[in-house]
């Protein structure tokens, strides 16, 4: 791990940096020059993302839905780079596809806390941060889903916390004007990953029937992040789609 400051750099925070999206976007900043601060719950995932970086990493350990350890988390970029110019609030876990009333409580109450709880105060912490560094502002880009606009069957605890990311983002991002902070959604479906082999194997549909779905290389979505993370400072994609091409979307239900 490497604890440089670089003069004139921008640093990225990323959530859930440690595997899959986060991780292929880390590696994608920082091959585009960016200072790279990956979080997660897991530190050897974090170390294995920090190896693997071309250019400067940082790995802190960090549960998204405590305040202090996210606080914790800013502080240590900053000291480390000097600036937070851009955060992905990628960090988002799934809950069990089972009929709402055979969902505990727990569960719910752990989706809400990780998707929503700690995308709300990352952002926050961000906010703050790029409120009162100087040059000020900065982006925050959020993970949406696909099921912020489209849910699937039995997916009620994921489906809302999508929704409330897609609030959050257009408030943030109406209130980051003034402070030139841009906020922005990047909706994404079927990446491949361990968590979408049962889309190939075959998943549930709106119809009761079970087909295969169609899904996309997580580097379509790296790419994506890098193009928004390069934006001029007077530009913004609210929301952007990014999705395996054929998936029941468009058509879905």
């Amino acid at each position: 791990m490497t604890t440089t400051h670089v003069p004139g750099s921008r640093t990225a925070i990323i959530t859930g940096g440690g595997r899959g999206i986060g991780r292929a976007t880390a590696l994608a900043l920082g091959e585009d020059g960016w200072n790279v601060v990956v979080a997660g719950r897991t530190q050897s995932g974090l170390d294995e993302t920090v190896a693997e970086l071309t250019g400067e990493g940082l790995a802190v350990a960090t549960d998204v839905s405590d305040a202090s350890q996210v606080d914790e988390l800013f502080r240590q970029a900053v000291a480390t780079f000097g600036r937070v110019d851009l955060l992905f609030n990628n960090a988002g876990i799934a809950a069990p596809a089972v009929p709402v009333d055979e969902l505990s409580v727990e569960v719910w109450e752990q989706v809400i806390a990780i998707n929503v709880t700690g995308s709300y105060l990352c952002a926050r912490a961000a906010f703050a941060q790029m409120r009162d560094q100087s040059p000020q502002g900065g982006r925050i880009i959020n993970n949406g889903s696909i099921s912020a606009d489209r849910p699937r069957p039995m997916s009620a605890p994921y489906t809302v916390s999508k929704h409330a990311i897609t609030g959050l983002t257009k408030s943030l991002s109406l209130d980051g004007r003034t402070h030139g902070i841009c906020v922005g959604q990047v909706d994404i479906g079927n990446v491949t990953s361990d968590m979408t082999e049962a889309m190939v194997a075959g998943i549930l549909q709106a119809d009761g029937s079970t087909r295969s779905e169609p899904t996309m290389d997580m580097g379509n979505v790296a790419s994506s992040i890098v193009h928004i993370a390069n934006l001029d400072p007077d530009a913004n994609i609210l929301t952007m789609t990014v999705m395996a091409n054929g998936m029941p979307f468009v058509g879905r239900g």
